[in-house]
């Protein structure tokens, strides 16, 4: 809930700039995407500004998370490997206690049970 009214409160402020800027800025511009010939362009866009700054922002947000993903490329490696190790071992573990039997495991209590509390008695008055 409070995430929600977190969100709500830097999300409404963002989009009312957003808009305004794109109000304030309609007028065309020209962009040129010929880097050789400056007089007379092969590729040319005429484009409201708010759009071009749009599609910059947007453009920007693709290009940083395609670089966040390929960085973190060697984390996810890592945490494929740990799941298929901790499968082996879980495969391994069942094995075993099939074949060691229930009797053996009911006399050695598991790390998970409860083990019996050891008591202070109290002291003498």
């Amino acid at each position: 809930m409070i995430r929600r009214i977190v969100t709500a409160l830097i999300l409404l402020p963002l989009a009312i700039v957003v808009i305004s800027v794109a109000v304030a800025n309609r007028q065309s511009v020209v962009v040129s995407f010929d880097p050789f010939d400056q007089a007379h362009p092969a590729l040319t866009r005429a484009l409201p500004l708010y759009l071009l700054m749009l599609m910059l922002l947007i453009g920007g947000v693709v290009v940083g998370g395609i670089a966040a993903w390929l960085r973190q490329g060697k984390w996810r490696r890592a945490a494929r490997r740990a799941d298929a190790q901790a499968r082996e071992l879980r495969a391994e573990v069942d094995r075993l206690k099939r074949r060691l039997g229930t009797s053996v495991l009911a006399a050695h209590p598991t790390p998970g049970e409860a083990a019996p509390r050891l008591m202070i008695p109290p002291p003498a008055a």
